[in-house]
């Protein structure tokens, strides 16, 4: 029966060990799949207003027109690539902390909801893209916003509200949202003769970028205070003793030893 402790054991570090996994998934994702494409836009983007630019001054133009087709494309990877990247975030630490709270046998009802949530902001951005009048793209952009926003507000979530002006969440709520609204106003900007949608696009995409610029900062300050599961007992020992503000030496509290098994 001695053995039985040690394959306890063995999951407990098995089960750290996945936690730690998918921790890391978000920034991987991000370095490898989000940034690029954030870099193959906004040579589009530079491109397809060269295009039209020309066109207009001179009625033709050496950027091919399938320019134009690309970015939309590639816009709409990126948004599902930041939805996507968000939601691992976000289910991660939520259902982690589920786990390790057992929110489950305390409310049942809050754990359903939060199941029901991940799968209906899933359902509302393909719902988004499969929309044609303004009104319904409204309503299933609003409904995507929302769900991202209640999944943001849950326990768990590492926000630095405190701190919001460099804060990894808050920059990539923004950022995601504003992408999110990008999609829903597509058609309308090759429909509107005034440019009016084309210019609140620019502005709003211009600022996106620069949250997603911030993104790679905060992130690296995230990964830094955002501890893996080995590293939790130490990182509260240094808390509770203040080892901000003054020198101290830090042991992990010990584990509880396992009962005896006869």
């Amino acid at each position: 029966m001695a053995v039985i402790p040690k394959i306890i054991k063995t999951c407990e570090k098995f089960n750290m060990e996945i936690k730690d996994a998918i921790l890391l998934l978000h920034p991987i994702l991000a370095v490898i799949v989000v940034f690029p494409l954030i870099g193959i836009i906004v040579n589009r983007a530079f491109l397809v207003r060269q295009r039209r630019l020309e066109t207009v001054g001179t009625g033709k133009s050496k950027v091919p027109p399938v320019v134009g087709k690309e970015h939309v494309q590639i816009g709409r990877w990126l948004t599902n690539s930041v939805v996507g990247i968000v939601l691992i975030a976000f289910g991660n630490v939520i259902f982690s902390n589920i786990i390790d709270k057992q929110v489950w046998s305390k409310s049942p009802f809050q754990v359903i909801f939060i199941g029901i949530l991940f799968v209906a902001t899933i359902t509302s951005l393909y719902l988004l893209y499969q929309a044609k009048s303004p009104t319904w793209r409204g309503i299933f952009a609003t409904l995507s916003g929302i769900g991202l926003v209640v999944l943001g507000c849950q326990d768990g979530v590492f926000r630095q509200t405190d701190k919001w002006y460099i804060s990894h969440y808050y920059y990539g709520e923004l950022s995601t949202l504003i992408m999110i609204f990008s999609v829903a106003i597509l058609p309308d900007i090759y429909k509107d003769k005034t440019n009016r949608w084309r210019r609140v696009h620019i502005i709003l995409n211009c600022l996106a970028l620069l949250l997603f610029i911030g993104q790679g900062i905060t992130g690296s300050q995230a990964l830094l205070e955002i501890s893996l599961a080995w590293q939790k007992p130490y990182i509260k020992m240094l808390y509770k003793q203040k080892c901000r503000t003054q020198i101290c030496t830090v042991q992990a509290p010990s584990l509880s030893p396992l009962p005896k098994l006869e």
